[in-house]
């Protein structure tokens, strides 16, 4: 498809993409994954972070680079259908819808989940089921009446989820004992390559914020300028909020898995910090949810808008308010359904591992587009050569071989059916061509 020939306006600048991929990457996670990296290396879990930070940030520059080539809707769809052809974009995009809609059904039941630890009665089942209706269809309307109004959410909710750990981070440090920082034994090499598996995954959405690559503005500048400010961001706060916790409660932080930020916010704040890290737990998904409502369905846009898979409405644009709303109401549509059922977690472990298929596709991508796309002055190229797509490749393959076999199997499942499916379009394609 040719470049900047979709109907889609460009309002997203560095601000509002930044704000977008912090949204999306500061998630649930944050909120209860400090404990499990304590659990595996206590007060030396600071050198995970660094060390995830350093992995992240070379397959991210990997996505800076293909992103400022590549400016239309999709993201890191677009970039693999682009350099690889139809087959590679349609597995692609499968794996990259697939992965967020069951990240964001997981998430949207864990609101639900909160709500009634605090008020019971939403422990029931007519009562959830129409709280994820609202949930779903709310968000996709804001979303449908227009970019602008959808970033709006996405700067609002970022800032409002970050204020609650500002206030931990810098109330916090007050409280640190120095003795809890300590290091006393340093992890061996298997102990921080486990520990960053984990850890790697609570910096993952960084590919869902730059899907919107049709509506932003200037995306040849904007896109890595965003991704690098954002990524800097992100283990700032990270490693400031390990490190608070951990100075905090020490040696009995890895009891508290369920709510790590929210002790730590009580010894240190006492019970207002308590109730405002649980709601801050709250507002955070519901922001996360505000962001993938925003970006995910744009997948499903751009693999019409290609002719990818043989859904024409997907690719159709709101006359009034130039927003893919078709691709928008049945992305929230199936992630409502798999929301109220929830028996997703086979495949939901599944689309863990998806996320580093595509991340390795994108990264083969940068590869292909430096030899079939002529690099344009203002365009982004990753310094130093060969050195960081390499490398990026070299770590996602053993991020992968340290995958569970059954995940593995799983994953390879997936592909097999996937190619079924397209072999099966291609061939419906042709009979009706004739």
């Amino acid at each position: 498809m040719p470049q900047n020939s979709e109907k889609l306006k460009r309002q997203v600048g560095v601000l509002g993409l930044s704000a977008n991929i912090i949204n999306i990457i500061i998630g649930s996670g944050i909120f209860v994954i400090p404990a499990i990296i304590a659990s595996y290396m206590g007060a030396s879990s600071i050198m995970a972070y660094l060390f995830c930070g350093l992995l992240i940030t070379l397959v991210m520059l990997c996505f800076a680079e293909a992103g400022s080539k590549i400016n239309n809707t999709g993201g890191p769809y677009t970039y693999i259908e682009t350099a690889f052809g139809d087959y590679a974009g349609f597995v692609g995009g499968c794996f990259a819808v697939g992965s967020n809609l069951f990240a964001d059904a997981a998430v949207s039941n864990a609101l639900v989940n909160i709500m009634a630890s605090t008020y019971p009665i939403f422990e029931n089942q007519g009562l959830r089921l129409t709280f994820l209706f609202i949930l779903f269809y709310g968000l996709a309307y804001i979303n449908v009446i227009g970019i602008k109004k959808g970033i709006g959410l996405v700067k609002f909710n970022t800032i409002i989820k970050l204020l609650p750990l500002f206030v931990l981070i810098i109330f916090g440090f007050k409280a640190i004992s120095p003795s809890n920082l300590v290091i006393h034994d340093y992890p061996s090499i298997k102990t921080l390559g486990e520990t960053s598996l984990i850890l790697f995954f609570a910096f993952q959405g960084c590919e869902t914020g730059i899907i919107v690559g049709g509506e932003i503005t200037n995306p040849k500048r904007t896109v890595p300028k965003a991704i690098l400010i954002s990524i800097a961001t992100v283990l700032i706060i990270y490693i400031s909020i390990q490190t608070v916790a951990q100075g905090v409660l020490g040696d009995v932080f890895p009891n508290f898995e369920a709510a790590p930020l929210a002790e730590t916010a009580k010894v240190a704040l006492g019970v207002f910090g308590y109730v405002l890290l649980t709601v801050g737990a709250f507002i955070s998904m519901f922001g996360y949810m505000s962001g993938t409502l925003l970006n995910s369905p744009r997948i499903l846009y751009a693999l019409s808008r290609d002719h990818v898979i043989p859904i024409k409405p997907l690719a159709k644009i709101h006359k009034s308010y130039t927003t893919p709303h078709i691709a928008i109401i049945s992305y929230a549509t199936i992630g409502l359904i798999l929301a109220v059922t929830g028996s997703f977690k086979q495949l939901a472990i599944i689309a863990s591992s998806s996320m580093l298929i595509l991340y390795l596709g994108v990264v083969v991508s940068v590869i292909k587009l430096r030899k079939s796309h002529e690099t344009q002055p203002e365009e982004f190229k990753i310094p130093g050569g060969w050195t960081v797509p390499v490398l990026s490749i070299l770590i996602i393959i053993y991020f992968l071989s340290n995958l569970p076999l059954n995940e593995l199997i799983g994953t390879g499942s997936v592909f097999i059916v996937l190619s079924f499916i397209y072999l099966l379009i291609r061939l419906l394609k042709k009979n009706h061509g004739n």
